[in-house]
């Protein structure tokens, strides 16, 4: 295969990948009322639904680094779109509350390998083009996130079923796996001849731990936000589908986001200043919701998008600060496992507390007191600064 048509091919590759790596996480929430009451879920079990998004990341993001030096890049990630395609066709199909869950776990583990992985294939393929790469590959990943609040709730509503609304997103990722068959055959490694850097090693280093802190912090929002926020919709008068779309709002506010802040990231020496202005996003739409859910839904959301848009800024540090793709691998990986462990306690326990107390108040002051420590670790974060460097590895450093 030529350098040219690879290149193109690991292109189309990172964007259909991308485009299926959320609609596992969060296409139950607009039809979480219907997936209740058709498997007679618990409340715990709810919260549980909510939350196996981030403790797969935890559990599976540790491992994927490892599995993509054994397997290889391009077959580690075509493994996780498999397993997606597995645990989505499967959980749209059982009748029992204990094999959805699982399923979900099998769904979900092969996201979380291939999210930990994407920033690893940008590095080691265009490695001069993090930035720009970056914005394609996240903007794709709002557009993914986006259709599966927008069409899940009509999907349901044409086959007559919310299984129907969430078993069809294992086409779409069925169909994504076709240039990672195709890559699989000519594989890339991680760096071998060199010695590689442990989970252990990053967490010796400031960088990682504010990386992983700052990770888990912006996931803790994002999946309280899109595993809940339909909900607290239509407990303001909005129906499942005019909750649905509202949430589409929030996540198609980083479409076009997505495609200019990775860039813009690259492009300045500290991120300090755009990422405490997108933060402060957040504090404004939490508040409006505060004031008055139903009529300042829209600006909200918007609002609140803005904030989630620091998702692609934290994903494009990671290659930042790095200066290998093996680098690269294990901050991911470390990001992202801890980071999303921290954030698994977010949407359990806006859910657990919206339960005890049948009232959003509470959960949105929560998630507005948490902007506060996000912003503040941002602020170290967005100062430049090396893994390799902190553990005293120097490398020649590659930008955009």
């Amino acid at each position: 295969m030529s350098a040219a048509r690879r290149t193109w091919l690991v292109l189309l590759g990172l964007v259909l990948l991308s485009f299926n790596l959320r609609p596992a996480a969060v296409s139950v929430g607009p039809v979480l009322e219907e997936v209740r009451d058709g498997l007679a879920l618990s409340g715990p079990e709810a919260g549980l639904l909510t939350s196996l998004p981030v403790l797969a990341f935890a559990v599976f993001g540790a491992l994927a680094p490892t599995f993509a030096r054994a397997a290889g890049l391009h077959r580690a990630a075509g493994a996780g779109l498999v397993a997606v395609v597995v645990g989505l066709a499967g959980r749209a199909s059982v009748h029992d509350d204990i094999a959805f869950l699982g399923l979900s776990a099998v769904a979900l583990a092969g996201m979380a390998t291939a999210n930990v992985l994407i920033p690893s294939l940008v590095k080691l393929h265009f490695p001069d083009r993090i930035g720009r790469a970056t914005a394609i590959y996240t903007t794709a990943l709002a557009t993914g996130l986006t259709s599966a609040f927008l069409l899940t709730v009509p999907v349901a509503d044409l086959t007559g079923s919310w299984r129907g609304g969430l078993g069809v997103w294992s086409l779409t990722a069925l169909l994504a796996l076709a240039p990672w068959v195709a890559l699989s055959a000519h594989d890339r490694h991680l760096d071998r001849d060199r010695r590689t850097i442990s989970f252990g090693e990053v967490g010796r280093t400031r960088l990682g731990w504010a990386m992983a802190v700052m990770f888990g912090l912006q996931s803790l929002q994002a999946y309280s936000i899109f595993g809940w926020f339909a909900q607290l919709w239509r407990d303001h008068g909005y129906s499942a589908g005019q909750a649905g779309l509202l949430v589409a709002i929030v996540a198609a506010v980083s479409i076009p986001l997505s495609l200019w802040l990775p860039a813009l990231c690259a492009r300045l020496e500290s991120q300090v200043a755009l990422i405490v202005g997108v933060l402060t996003s957040y504090l404004v739409g939490y508040g409006m919701l505060l004031v008055d859910a139903h009529t300042l839904a829209i600006p909200a959301a918007i609002l609140i998008g803005v904030g989630c848009c620091i998702f692609p800024l934290v994903l494009t540090l990671i290659g930042l600060r790095t200066h290998t793709a093996d680098g690269t691998a294990a901050l991911s990986g470390f990001t992202q496992s801890l980071g999303y462990l921290l954030s698994a306690l977010g949407p359990f326990l806006v859910g657990t507390i919206y339960g005890a107390t049948d009232s959003w108040t509470v959960p949105l002051w929560l998630l507005l007191a948490l902007v506060v420590p996000l912003i503040a670790v941002g602020a170290y974060v967005g100062r430049p600064a090396y893994l390799e460097d902190q553990l005293g590895r120097l490398q020649p450093a590659v930008r955009d």
